[in-house]
C-alpha cells in the first residue's frame, strides 16, 4: 500500500510540475511609446511622470507576454519601465535592446519566457541615389521556445518616420528598410517555409503602401494581416465584409496633418497563423491615450500549440 500511495504521490508532483510549466495560451504586444527617455537630448525632450504612469497603466491594461516597443531611450530607460512594470505585478525578466545608427530612440523587447537565440540585426544598409544609407533603428530578432512542444520567433521593426530630411526622400528610405525587413523574412521561411513567425510594430505607412506591401509579401510567403480593432461592441463579421473593414483600427495620430492612421502592424506567417486567436487580438482603446503617446497599443493571442 506504501509503495502504491508512494507512486500516486510521485505521478501527482510530476504532474503538477508539468502544469505548472505549460503555457496553453500567450499574449503578444507592440506599442511605440513616443520617445520613452531619461533625459532630454537636442531633438527629444525627456518623458515626463504622468505619461510614463499612463504607459504602464495601457501595458498592464493589454497583460502581455512577450512587449515589443519602439523609442526606447537607453538601456536605463528600459530598466526603469521593465522595474516599474514588476511592480504593478507584470514580471517580463527577460529583455534585448537594439542599437543601430539612430542613437537617441531604439527597439527593444520585454519577454516573459526566455529567448533562445537572438539575431540583432544592427548594421544593415543599403544603396539609395549613389548614396550608402543604414537601417536607423535596425530589427530585433529572437526566437522564443514557450514549452517543449511551441516555438516561434518575433522581429521587432521600427521603419524610418514620415519626417522630411535633407538627405532623401523619406518614403524611399523606408522602402528600402522594408526590403532589406522583407529578405529576412524570406531567408528565414526559405530554410522553414512553416515557420512561427511575427513581425510587428512601427512602420510608419499605411498598408496600401509600397513598403507596407513589400513586408506583407506575395504568393506562398505572404503575411497574415491580424488587423487589431477596437473592442467597441462591433459583432464579429464574415472576414472580408464591408462592416468588418469599418471596424476602429487606428494606431496613430499625426499632429502635422490632423489625421488617424493605422501604422502600427502584426502580421504572421501561415505557419503562426493557425495559432491565432483572434477574438483576442484588438488594438487598446482607453480615456485619455493620448497622454501616454501619439501611438496606441496593438495586442495578439495565440495558442501555444501547433496546429
Amino acid at each position: 500500500m506504501r509503495f502504491i500511495t508512494s507512486r500516486i504521490t510521485a505521478l501527482i508532483v510530476i504532474v503538477l510540475v508539468e502544469t505548472a510549466g505549460r503555457c496553453d495560451t500567450f499574449r503578444v504586444a507592440t506599442y511605440n511609446l513616443e520617445s520613452y527617455l531619461e533625459a532630454a537630448t537636442a531633438s527629444r525632450r525627456a518623458k515626463p511622470a504622468e505619461a510614463k504612469a499612463k504607459i504602464r497603466e495601457s501595458i498592464l491594461a493589454l497583460k502581455p507576454d512577450v512587449l515589443a516597443l519602439q523609442e526606447l531611450g537607453n538601456v536605463g530607460a528600459l530598466m526603469e519601465l521593465r522595474e516599474a512594470l514588476k511592480n504593478d505585478g507584470l514580471d517580463l525578466p527577460y529583455w534585448q535592446l537594439i542599437s543601430a545608427t539612430d542613437t537617441n530612440i531604439h527597439i527593444a523587447v520585454l519577454s516573459k519566457f526566455p529567448f533562445a537565440e537572438s539575431r540583432p540585426h544592427t548594421n544593415d544598409s543599403f544603396l539609395l541615389n549613389g548614396r550608402r544609407f543604414h537601417v536607423s533603428r535596425g530589427f530585433a530578432e529572437v526566437d522564443i521556445n514557450l514549452n517543449p512542444n511551441y516555438s516561434f520567433t518575433l522581429i521587432a521593426v521600427h521603419l524610418k518616420s514620415r519626417r522630411a530630411v535633407t538627405e532623401a526622400d523619406e518614403a524611399e528610405l523606408r522602402f528600402e528598410e522594408a526590403k532589406i525587413l522583407r529578405e529576412i523574412i524570406d531567408a528565414r521561411l526559405e530554410k522553414e517555409p512553416d515557420a512561427n513567425l511575427l513581425v510587428l510594430g512601427d512602420f510608419n505607412d499605411t498598408k496600401d503602401s509600397a513598403s507596407v506591401k513589400t513586408v506583407i509579401g506575395r504568393g506562398k510567403t505572404k503575411l497574415v494581416d491580424t488587423r487589431p480593432a477596437e473592442g467597441n461592441g462591433h459583432k464579429p463579421q464574415t472576414s472580408g465584409s464591408q462592416l468588418e473593414h469599418r471596424l476602429v483600427t487606428w494606431t496613430h495620430y499625426y499632429a502635422n496633418e490632423d489625421s488617424y492612421r493605422r501604422i502600427d502592424f502584426l502580421f504572421l506567417t501561415k505557419g503562426m497563423a493557425r495559432e491565432w486567436i483572434p477574438a483576442e487580438t484588438y488594438v487598446l482603446a482607453m480615456d485619455n491615450w493620448g497622454l501616454a503617446s501619439d501611438h496606441r497599443p496593438l495586442v495578439a493571442a495565440f495558442e501555444a500549440e501547433e496546429k
